[in-house]
């Protein structure tokens, strides 16, 4: 991994999420976006890009690409992709909050997306913990995409339940 392709794992704030103000280990994180971005077959396949994880916080994002849209006109992303996205930067931001965030592991209990307008660009998903407990944690998940002004819109947003194993 060059250094174009790190990621700043900057500190988070304490704001109830059940984790405290340091910054998750770089090595860490480092160990995490290598994972999600080379190794994991299906989130690799979607060409996943970890942006930034903070402890309580990630920003994970995936490039438009046909192969994901439906067949409308014009072309828009398929909604499975961002309810993986959802799922998947959520379930890290509830990792974040671990001593170490690369041992244990989350599974979802509970997903719950809202679909807001259809999404022709690039994802890119923010996932907030709510709370990460002894072994539930909650996440909030806003999805953005490109309009065709030039700004971004939330195309999506969601909610997880995760069972955390620390």
């Amino acid at each position: 991994m060059d250094d174009s392709d790190e990621i700043d794992p900057t500190v988070g704030d304490d704001s109830g999420t059940g984790t405290d103000s340091e910054a998750v280990p770089p090595e860490a994180a480092a160990l995490l976006q290598q994972f999600i971005e080379r190794e994991h077959g299906y989130l690799s396949w979607l060409n996943t890009r970890v942006d930034s994880i903070e402890r309580g916080r990630v920003v994970m994002s995936i490039p438009y690409d046909e192969k994901l849209t439906n067949t409308t006109s014009p072309p828009t992303i398929h909604g499975g992709v961002a309810a993986t996205l959802i799922d998947t930067v959520g379930g890290v931001a509830q990792r974040s909050t671990f001593d170490d965030p690369t041992q244990g592991g989350v599974a979802t209990v509970n997903l719950n997306v809202n679909y807001l307008r259809r999404a022709s660009g690039d994802l890119t998903a923010t996932a907030e913990v709510v709370r990460a407990g002894g072994s539930i944690g909650v996440s909030e998940i806003t999805v953005e995409s490109p309009t065709p002004d030039g700004g971004t819109e939330a195309v999506a947003t969601g909610q997880a339940a995760y069972r955390l194993f620390r």
